[in-house]
């Protein structure tokens, strides 16, 4: 069991340093394997991170990129993840259509949920009740803990058995869809992207408190085998 924590002086430094370890990863995941599966987050951290990662020699033929959530929006809606990382890492990279598995969030969200499930049983070559184990995971946190559309206090954080579900969060009026709490488990190797003074006290209970995920989401996944860390000095200040 391994959890490292990389402290940079501001967001861009952890953007840049969190960059460079995936690069990292993915090489050595394919000094093993034909092709590696990366599943990314969005928010204003990897919109940091997508052009670092761009400007790197990934060898993105051989890369397969998926979504660790997404909200329920057109792909050309400024809210969607998928719109992101193809603004600042898709075209920029120029990674084949081929290897892009977006979520399709301008579908009704229990079907787009389904649909996503389906795309990944296709692509691990999964049965029924198997579970899709990402080569890399990149996540992100919210100032409440939230990882993926895990918010704290939902149902959804017992279902180890899925792979994705469509959920409501009613802070933000919005429909979603987020892979399951068993697949972010199951990921090879974990990173976290997380920056800002709003981070402080998740941070303190995610790393600080006893493991309960119902409250901190982001501790899902704390007891991987690979997780790692990347947060700015504003972020990390209440750490030990």
């Amino acid at each position: 069991m391994s959890t490292q924590r990389f402290i940079s002086a501001d967001p861009a430094g952890a953007a840049e340093v969190c960059a460079q370890h995936i690069f990292a990863l993915v090489k050595a995941s394919l000094a093993e394997l034909d092709r590696v599966s990366l599943a990314v987050s969005g928010g204003s951290t990897p919109k940091l991170m997508f052009p670092k990662m761009a400007a790197m020699a990934f060898p993105w033929d051989r890369i397969h990129l998926f979504f660790v959530d997404e909200r329920c929006v057109p792909p050309g809606n400024s809210a969607s993840n998928y719109k992101l990382a193809n603004d600042y890492l898709i075209q920029a990279a120029k990674i084949p259509a081929s290897n892009v598995h977006r979520m399709q969030g301008e579908l009704d969200p229990h079907a787009a949920a389904a649909a996503y499930a389906a795309e990944m049983r296709k692509f691990f070559g999964l049965v029924e009740g198997e579970m899709a184990e990402f080569d890399i995971v990149h996540r992100g946190m919210g100032p409440d803990a939230h990882t993926a559309s895990l918010f704290p206090g939902s149902p959804l954080i017992e279902d180890h058995t899925g792979l994705t579900a469509a959920v409501f969060a009613p802070q933000f009026n919005q429909w979603r869809v987020t892979l399951l709490p068993g697949v972010l488990e199951a990921a090879r190797h974990t990173v976290f992207l997380a920056a800002g003074e709003d981070k402080v006290e998740a941070l303190r209970g995610v790393f600080g408190k006893a493991y309960d995920p119902q409250k901190y989401p982001s501790q899902i996944g704390r007891e991987n085998a690979d997780v790692a860390w990347f947060l700015d000095e504003k972020a990390a200040v209440g750490l030990k």
